[in-house]
């Protein structure tokens, strides 16, 4: 054979389509045979063809070898460094996506104020099902989403029986202010902004390019997360509190175990779609090599241009859509380490995230 699939040309590579949304894994070793992946543990050995995973989440207590990890560059699959069951991201490499499509269209959304509204309204929108969106202002929809948080809180202190008597929340330092229900509010929400930026480092969007939220380099992170609170969260605070359970860490094994249950990473990829990229327009999966121009929008890369104009440049980028990562997940745990060994399991542990 004149090729090995992994040093294929980008063209070649697996569309992202085909590919399996993302792998977890947690307290394994990560290693690399010929064209595959191997995950080893105590308990199974499993095999992973690298070209068929858009994401790899390698969770606490696993290790990973060097030619483990350029596998994966070489074959397009992101790396992403994250706490227990994908709640927390820490570091992130390469994109599964060699291309900068999605970026591109992020970026030509969020800077042209009519765009910018409309993927702000969908945001609204998903959070009104069935209510006409269409024609508010960023004002009007943010009082309308601060009357939904707030009969969200009192809907749950109700059904639970917990008391309820506001948000208390100090930007930099989530868990110095606040009860004990402000500070599981405050872990969950952590852990739900740490799974949506691994989602969308792996999709190859910008985590810092928000349509809601602006100035921060997790805006786009807190505006997907936002989508979400109300389902997750915020149940999920008033439900531990009746039970007692006032840790951080009882919120993030909580969200956990629902994103796990519910197959939420899925969901994410499949909104941030729908929000960035509306059916119509397919943006090819492959590696551009080219360079800016000012007259004609790009010319090829790869390429001398001394002492000559060139051959004729390819019309300028337009707007592109990403395409889409699929629903599955796979997840690789292996068995808990012995206490007697001197060896214990780690929950995402680390200071809290925005």
């Amino acid at each position: 054979m004149a090729d090995i699939w992994w040093k294929a040309h980008p063209h070649d590579l697996h569309r992202i389509t085909d590919r399996v949304s993302s792998v977890y894994v947690e307290r394994s070793h990560i290693d690399r045979d010929e064209n595959a992946v191997v995950i080893i543990n105590k308990r199974d050995t499993v095999r992973v063809p690298a070209a068929m995973v858009a994401v790899m989440l390698i969770g606490p207590g696993t290790r990973v070898t060097h030619g483990a990890v350029n596998l994966l560059g070489d074959s397009g699959t992101a790396v992403c460094w994250v706490g227990e069951q994908g709640v927390r991201l820490y570091a992130s490499g390469l994109g599964p996506s060699r291309g900068s499509g999605l970026l591109y269209r992020q970026a030509w959304l969020v800077t042209r104020p009519k765009e910018r509204l409309a993927v702000a309204r969908a945001m609204y929108g998903m959070r009104f099902p069935g209510e006409d969106v269409s024609a508010m202002t960023m004002q009007q929809l943010r009082g309308r989403e601060g009357a939904r948080v707030r009969k969200q809180y009192q809907l749950h202190s109700r059904r639970t029986g917990v008391p309820w008597s506001g948000r208390d929340y100090r930007p930099g330092d989530a868990f110095a202010a606040g009860d004990d229900l402000n500070r599981l509010l405050s872990a969950a929400n952590a852990a739900l902004y740490g799974i949506c930026h691994a989602v969308t480092v792996g999709l190859g969007a910008s985590p810092g390019l928000g349509f809601v939220h602006t100035g921060s380099a997790t805006s786009f992170v807190m505006d997907i997360a936002d989508l979400y609170k109300a389902e997750y969260t915020i149940p999920l605070a008033f439900d531990l509190m009746a039970k007692g359970l006032t840790e951080e860490r009882d919120a993030r094994l909580g969200l956990r175990d629902r994103i796990a249950e519910d197959k939420l990473l899925g969901r994410i990829v499949g909104d941030i779609k729908a929000l960035l990229a509306p059916d119509g327009v397919e943006v090819p999966d492959i590696e551009v090599n080219e360079l800016w121009d000012e007259k004609v929008g790009s010319v090829s890369g790869g390429v001398n241009w001394a002492g000559t104009d060139g051959p004729p440049a390819k019309e300028a980028f337009e707007a592109p859509v990403p395409a889409t990562m699929g629903e599955d997940h796979i997840a690789v745990i292996g068995p808990e380490f012995e206490e007697s060994a001197g060896e214990r399991p780690h929950d995402s542990g680390g200071t809290a995230a925005p």
